[in-house]
Parts: structure tokens; C-alpha cells; sequence
């Protein structure tokens, strides 16, 4: 089990990885050697996530969850292949942990009547400032 949070835990059978040929550094042994890896995690199927978790994971996902709800990450930042999957590991554990924070509710406010003087005291300002600038013409 991949621990997420206290309350929440991914099986490791849930996540598939396949290894791919990566691009980038590597000399000669990147056309010989699968490095990258491609995981695969199917968040919309998966037990052991809460239902709200899921839909703020499907937003924080954004191009990486495909239509059917398949979370996909692709790591070639290293040259070996056991370094790119513990980081492709690493960073779906840190976008579902960045799922289960729950954003306040904002309720909208009103500016307080203060705040609306004050406004309008600086728009007056700065209106006079400028009808300071005009140039009258000179009679002559």
C-alpha cells in the first residue's frame, strides 16, 4: 500500500506502470534503453478514494486524466529507470494529497462604506491633479 494521508492509501496493484525509450540525456543508451516510465493510475474506479477527493483530483489533474478518469504520468527526468519511477510515484502522491485539502468556501463581501470614501476621495485627487495640467490658452 502507497500511504497517501492517515486516512487514505492506494494499492500498488492499482498503478501500472510500462517503461518507454525517453528522450533528452542519455548519450547512445537512450536509443537502447527503456528509461521513461508511463503510469497509469485509474483514479475514477479506485476504492480507496473518497468521491470528493476524486472530483478535486480530476480538476488539479487537468490534461493528465483522460475522459475515462485514467490518471496518466509520464517520467524521464532521470537516466535510470528506478529513479523515474519512484518520481512518477512520488508526484501522483503529491497531486492526490493535493486533492484532499478542502478550500474554504469564499462568501463574497461588501466594501464597506469607509473603503468606498476613500475610493472616491482618491479618484477627486487625482482629478484636480490633472485639471491642474490643462494648459489655458493665453489671451493676448
Amino acid at each position: 500500500m502507497i500511504e497517501i494521508t492517515p486516512r487514505i492509501a492506494i494499492a500498488e496493484d492499482e498503478i501500472e506502470l510500462a517503461f518507454v525509450r525517453a528522450s533528452g540525456p542519455g548519450g547512445q543508451n537512450v536509443n537502447k534503453v527503456s528509461s521513461a516510465v508511463l503510469l497509469r493510475f485509474d483514479a475514477a474506479r479506485s476504492p480507496n478514494l473518497p468521491e470528493g477527493v476524486k472530483m478535486r483530483l480530476a480538476r488539479l489533474a487537468g490534461r493528465r486524466m483522460t475522459q475515462d478518469g485514467v490518471i496518466v504520468i509520464q517520467a524521464q527526468r532521470f537516466r535510470t529507470q528506478e529513479r523515474n519511477r519512484e518520481d512518477a510515484i512520488e508526484r501522483l502522491v503529491e497531486l492526490i494529497r493535493a486533492a484532499t485539502v478542502v478550500m474554504p468556501v469564499r462568501r463574497p463581501t461588501r466594501p464597506t462604506l469607509a473603503s468606498k470614501e476613500r475610493r472616491l476621495a482618491a479618484k477627486d485627487r487625482r482629478g484636480q491633479v490633472k485639471s491642474m495640467r490643462q494648459s489655458k490658452p493665453d489671451a493676448d
